[in-house]
């Protein structure tokens, strides 16, 4: 939008606040897993990329979507970090938070998507490693332009 929020549009509704949960994080962790599931979503993404000028964040963009893009950033955060952001972002949503819960399920996710058998999670040879725990987001959005401009040629 305007404001730089992505918001995911699912049959014209914004859905965005429905599936930003821990839940539902935690089941996308299984069901990607699955390789029918994983087949359709590859399509997609390589077509909607190959149409558009996209920026796509996920596990496996660099290594299994798009593993030719120009600029491939990985980024990461130690999990108490992970944590705490997300402990805060549900709390300025009004929802309840556990930050033990949420670490723990941050934790899980992480070992079932590095141990998947089907594309497991791992850094691209060729991208660009990003700590973002020392960093609020004005911080991460400057080192990504910083990085994206030592990449790309205008």
């Amino acid at each position: 939008d305007d404001e730089g929020v992505q918001h995911m549009i699912m049959n014209g509704m914004d859905v965005t606040g429905d599936i930003r949960t821990p839940d539902l994080s935690q089941k996308a962790s299984l069901v990607s897993a699955h390789a029918i599931v994983r087949d359709l979503l590859l399509d997609m993404q390589r077509e909607m990329a190959e149409k558009h000028n996209v920026i796509m964040d996920g596990r496996d963009i660099g290594t299994v979507v798009l593993p030719k893009a120009t600029v491939k950033i990985f980024l990461t955060a130690t999990p108490e970090v992970r944590a705490k952001r997300r402990t805060d972002e549900l709390i300025a949503k009004g929802q309840k938070a556990d930050y033990n819960k949420i670490l723990k399920d941050i934790q899980q996710r992480d070992y079932q998507d590095t141990h998947r058998a089907i594309a497991p999670l791992k850094m691209a040879r060729d991208s660009v490693r990003l700590d973002t725990s020392e960093l609020d987001i004005d911080g991460v959005i400057a080192a990504m332009k910083e990085i994206i401009a030592r990449k790309v040629t205008l």
